[in-house]
């Protein structure tokens, strides 16, 4: 991967969704692959990152992510 992070389309942007991990509502703002290095080694990660109702972003896995 070239770039650090790369938007990932989703079918769920810009609508509510929970995250399973912490149980937070919210909006869905962005699917970001990021690229991070474990021991010099490159892969991506897929993030989603979700406004919860205090106005703060959270990011989780996007695994971790359903429809509210």
């Amino acid at each position: 991967m070239s770039e650090r992070y790369e938007y990932v389309p989703h079918r769920l942007l810009r609508r509510r969704v929970r995250d399973i991990a912490s149980g937070v509502e919210g909006e869905l703002m962005a699917v970001v692959n990021e690229n991070v290095s474990v021991t010099g080694i490159e892969h991506g990660v897929e993030l989603a990152y979700i406004r919860g109702p205090s106005g703060r972003e959270i990011s989780t896995a996007v695994d971790n992510i359903e429809p509210a």
